[in-house]
């Protein structure tokens, strides 16, 4: 439910689990982990600096681990960081807790990829360099 979207820093999000999420044993769906991943990596992501001639990114590889499980009405904190940047990825971690215990950890690796030339290409300076602010 948007209204239980707080956005004090744009880094953190915090969202109430869905019922729509929650499978037969009153546990949250393993996929609705990674959704939840993408939803705060897309707000986090919305506050990058313009670039001039931005790449397109492409999902790389995307891996979670469980470690406690959410429930219906949990209320979730997200915090993205950046886990690695290299010449054409950039790695997050998606934290995802519940009361300070860690429900999960999923890994995002994208890649800057050129639509019309169809390749990999180099991350821009200015964006490199507003990432390297959120390693941890």
């Amino acid at each position: 439910r948007s209204s239980d979207l707080a956005n004090e820093r744009f880094d953190t999000m915090e969202m109430r689990i869905a019922y729509r999420d929650i499978d037969l044993l009153g546990q949250m769906h393993n996929a609705a982990y990674l959704t939840l991943a993408e939803q705060a990596l897309v707000a986090f992501w919305s506050h990058r600096p313009a670039v001039d001639g931005e790449p397109s990114f492409t999902m790389k590889r995307m891996e979670c681990s469980f470690h406690k499980p959410l429930r219906y009405d949990d209320l979730a904190s997200l915090r993205v960081e950046v886990d690695k940047i290299g010449m054409q990825t950039v790695g997050f971690a998606v934290r995802i807790e519940r009361e300070g215990v860690l429900s999960a950890r999923v890994e995002i690796v994208w890649t800057a990829y050129d639509r019309e030339k169809s390749e990999e290409v180099t991350l821009p300076e200015p964006l490199r360099d507003w990432l390297y602010d959120f390693l941890p």
